[in-house]
């Protein structure tokens, strides 16, 4: 079985920081895509950013130069830095991957359950 298991969030204060983390683990073979994104209260899910299997990074449009990621093959995990956070940026932040596993290599995209992010003024 293949799961995705977030870390880190929290309350925060406006113009702080927070540190998420995202593990793999199962009977995985390759991992394509890792990313983050976020669903605000009563909004869509929307992306933060995903990087490639290469290490290339895409953002998403209103976090750009307010984050930093890290991603790790060896030990199949995505870190994500928020920094300066706002009261809007208060979401669930959601790790995805896709990747192939089992026996007969499928591959398939997979979600973990979410780690709250609050940020109060």
């Amino acid at each position: 079985q293949v799961e995705l298991v977030e870390s880190g969030g929290g309350s925060v204060l406006a113009g702080e920081s927070v540190s998420l983390s995202c593990e793999a683990s199962g009977d995985i073979v390759k991992i394509n895509d890792m990313g983050w994104y976020r669903q605000a209260p009563g909004k869509q899910r929307e992306l933060v950013a995903i990087v490639g299997s290469e290490g290339a990074t895409n953002f998403g449009r209103s976090v750009k130069g307010r984050i930093a990621t890290s991603r790790n093959d060896a030990e199949r995990t995505l870190s994500l830095h928020l920094n300066n956070l706002k009261p809007s940026k208060t979401a669930i932040y959601y790790c995805s991957a896709q990747m192939y596993s089992g026996p007969l290599r499928r591959c398939g995209d997979y979600w973990g359950q979410g780690t709250r992010v609050t940020v109060s003024s």
